[in-house]
């Protein structure tokens, strides 16, 4: 487990637009208020996580921030720096390293963390891998292998609240999650186990050795994500559009050829070629599949995920079709 302090003298703002970026989303549905007023979508998305993270911050002694470099972690620390700005974000952020991460992901987090003076802490897989404490997987993923490091770096910190970006859009094992999900001594969810959450009152009541996996972006949609994204012209890794990539066919999903992806059959090796792909999610290299697009900017962007009818996980994830709860048995064990 590595410290990274990257300390700068004020915290500074996440804004900062990609090429292509207009600081206009298209219209959202407005949410009424007492009085007759109305609140839009995105404000009212807005103010429910910034409530969630104050919340967090009041009630618990070390919370910590799951921080990949990916655009929900990006969105949840946005909504953390607007939380308590002008001053700085009152806890670290974490990363799970496989070793198999994108390098312009692991750029932009480095780059983020330093512009905004936040401690990094990173749990390496790869040293987990190195002293015997885990083996690789035949099937040369490492996402599953997140778990055990992420555990031990709750424990061994101390963290009691920890945020995650995980939305209930994405995967049904996620759609069954609480706001405050509570995690047993051993890290473990219990999907029957879970409290009530009415009238926005969470409850974060724990006993010595759990913790509680705090989700601020839950009600939110990728198609919030990225309108969220537009407006407040937040700057992510370039993955996430449109780019000229050599890639391959394995199971249905492009892989792109990398240190970390290679053809393993003849098969795969014949199906490689370039194509102009984006990434719309982005974790191990080995099991994150890109999609053929031609979004170069924010709006081309929501303008294509507007028109998908498959949720990005489903799309693109390899670790997630190992079974048909592959995402609950992890949740179960500990997994984000």
């Amino acid at each position: 487990m590595t410290t990274i302090d990257l300390t700068t003298d004020a915290p500074g703002s996440p804004a900062g637009a990609p090429a292509g970026a207009s600081a206009e989303a298209a219209p959202a549905p407005a949410t009424a208020l007492p009085g007759g007023r109305r609140l839009a979508q995105l404000d009212a998305l807005e103010s429910e996580g910034i409530h969630i993270i104050r919340e967090v911050v009041a009630e618990f002694e070390r919370p910590v921030l799951l921080f990949s470099g990916g655009k929900d972690s990006v969105v949840m620390l946005h909504l953390a720096v607007k939380a308590f700005a002008p001053g700085p974000v009152p806890f670290p952020v974490l990363h799970v390293d496989t070793g198999h991460n994108f390098p312009e992901v692991l750029a932009y987090r480095d780059a983020t963390a330093q512009r905004l003076g936040l401690r990094l802490e990173v749990a390496s897989v790869q040293d987990y891998l190195d002293d015997g404490r885990l083996r690789e997987r035949a099937d040369g993923t490492r996402n599953p292998l997140q778990t055990q490091p992420l555990l031990d770096a709750i424990s061994g910190h101390r963290f009691d609240a920890v945020f995650g970006g995980g939305r209930r859009d994405e995967e049904k094992a996620r759609a069954k999650e609480r706001v405050f999900s509570l995690r047993d001594e051993f890290g473990q969810w219990d999907p029957r186990n879970q409290r009530p959450e009415l009238w926005n009152l969470y409850n974060g009541r724990h006993r010595p050795g759990e913790h509680v996996r705090v989700f601020p972006l839950s009600n939110w949609t990728e198609l919030d994500v990225w309108r969220y994204i537009a407006r407040e012209r937040i700057e992510l890794p370039e993955l996430y559009y449109a780019h000229d990539r050599e890639v391959f066919d394995r199971d249905g999903m492009l892989l792109a050829v990398g240190p970390y992806s290679e053809p393993r059959t003849d098969a795969e090796a014949a199906s490689l070629r370039t194509e102009r792909v984006r990434y719309r999610t982005v974790g191990d290299m080995s099991c994150t599949g890109a999609v053929r697009s031609d979004a170069t900017g924010v709006e081309d962007v929501i303008a294509e995920v507007a028109a998908t009818r498959i949720t990005e996980r489903g799309a693109t994830r390899a670790d997630d079709r190992l079974s048909e709860a592959a995402m609950e048995d992890r949740k179960k064990e500990g997994y984000f």
